[in-house]
């Protein structure tokens, strides 16, 4: 379980293809801070495990396993040697919940359609799939691309939010554009809400 409070963003240092899998490693800082294999890392929000991990320091490679599945669902297929991508580590049991309940379950790939300057701030419009946006409520809560964000707007293909200076220099949103894909993740507590009602209505 995360909260969709990002640590850092990492960088892409390797992609290889294998037989069933698609190694991806990244280079971390602080995430890498006693972290152990097996562990779980929410990569743009979608949770993997380190399998190896390599180097010391302030600085550590952690190579991931993605099944092809993992791979067509999320963004990081969009991934290249260079790229940012947000981290985070699990919550912990006396860990600060600063977010909001995020599973690490990629629900759908979104589509950057606005992304400029607002003052100090940034506006991100993103258009996202059906199944997706039927759980976008107005000051709700989403997580893109691993991020806890609160929905400013929902218009009927797409959802608007803004970003603020800290969350922009942070994350990996600073490395993103009009056109890139994002991992979308809804707010959980929506979808229970519609299994509920949908049973009661039986």
């Amino acid at each position: 379980m995360f909260t969709g409070i990002v640590a850092e963003a990492g960088v892409v240092e390797k992609i290889k293809p294998a037989a069933k899998s698609i190694q991806l490693t990244v280079r971390v800082g602080t995430t890498g801070r006693g972290l152990k294999l097996g562990d779980s890392v929410a990569i743009n929000g979608c949770c993997l495990t380190a399998v190896k991990i390599s180097g010391s320091g302030k600085s550590k490679l952690v190579q991931f396993d993605l099944l092809q599945e993992t791979w067509r669902r999320t963004n990081l297929q969009f991934a290249k040697v260079g790229s940012l991508v947000n981290l985070e580590r699990p919550l912990s049991a006396s860990g600060e919940f600063g977010g909001h309940f995020v599973t690490g379950h990629i629900d759908g790939v979104g589509k950057i359609i606005r992304w400029e300057r607002a003052g100090r701030d940034h506006v991100l419009d993103i258009a996202a799939p059906p199944d997706v946006m039927r759980y976008m409520v107005f000051k709700g809560s989403a997580a893109v691309d691993g991020i806890s964000l609160t929905v400013a707007a929902v218009q009927k293909k797409s959802f608007r939010i803004w970003i603020i200076p800290h969350t922009y220099e942070i994350t990996a949103l600073r490395d993103r554009k009009v056109g890139d894909a994002v991992n979308l993740e809804a707010d959980m507590l929506g979808k229970y809400v519609e299994k509920f009602l949908a049973a009661r209505r039986r």
